[in-house]
């Protein structure tokens, strides 16, 4: 997983230098295919089935720009532009073994409150990676993102949440970014590898799917943010494993 896992991380950073005024979503998804494939590795996302939509994604990456929170999709006629924000996805399976990564980019400078959404967004990520530790409980991953989202005035999104991750894309346990009470608690194990991803918004935390019944957009219209890690919990603390 780790293999796996510092791919992804290098894809992202390839693609991060590349956002700038006029580059198009389809630009990042050509150049993220031509850099997994030639890595001898499989695009995770591209073909995967998803029950709800009946179809198989066809892209390499999610691009969501601005109030698309997550699944947005790759497209020539996608222009961005000086104050946009872009939240890349992607996951690659190689060797059997899967990583699974996001970032939230912005296109030049952005206003401040769009700029403080993606440092809480980020923040809280690290947070969540601190608490991946033996003994702890999975609410313990959950409810840090929360608090710190929520105690810096941003919401968190209910209806996408992180997963396990291993042999396969999607495993057990959901992790969600709240503490769901009704949720599954279990204990932090050594080995467990936690796919933790916030997505956050700008104003209020209820989401709709757009018209191509892929993407998650925010109901209000206001900016999302998106951060994604693979997590290890080991005897020595958390590992993450999409990033050096």
């Amino acid at each position: 997983m780790r293999a796996s896992g510092l791919l992804v991380y290098q894809v992202l950073q390839a693609l991060k230098a590349m956002v700038q005024e006029g580059v198009t979503t389809m630009d990042l998804e050509k150049a993220a295919e031509k850099m997994i494939t030639d890595a001898g590795a499989r695009p995770a996302f591209k073909g995967y089935y998803v029950p709800a939509v009946g179809e198989r994604y066809p892209y390499v990456l999610c691009t969501s720009v601005n109030d698309e929170i997550v699944h947005g999709m790759p497209s020539p006629k996608r222009v961005l532009k000086k104050g946009d924000v872009v939240s890349i996805d992607t996951g690659v399976e190689l060797n059997g073994y899967y990583g699974d990564s996001a970032i939230t980019v912005a296109v030049g400078e952005v206003n401040g409150r769009v700029e403080k959404l993606l440092k809480v967004t980020e923040e809280a990520l690290e947070l969540a990676i601190g608490q991946m530790r033996l003994g702890n409980r999975l609410f313990d991953v959950c409810g840090t993102i929360q608090r710190h989202v929520e105690s810096n005035g941003f919401s968190v999104v209910r209806e996408f949440v992180g997963h396990g991750i291993g042999t396969q894309m999607h495993e057990e346990p959901q992790v969600p970014n709240y503490v769901d009470p009704r949720g599954e608690n279990p204990r932090l194990k050594e080995g467990m590898v936690l796919a933790i991803e916030p997505m956050v918004t700008a104003g209020r935390p209820e989401t709709a799917i757009a018209r191509n019944r892929w993407t998650g957009v925010t109901r209000d219209g206001s900016y999302a943010a998106h951060f994604e890690h693979c997590v290890a919990v080991t005897a020595n603390g958390p590992w993450v494993l999409t990033r050096p």
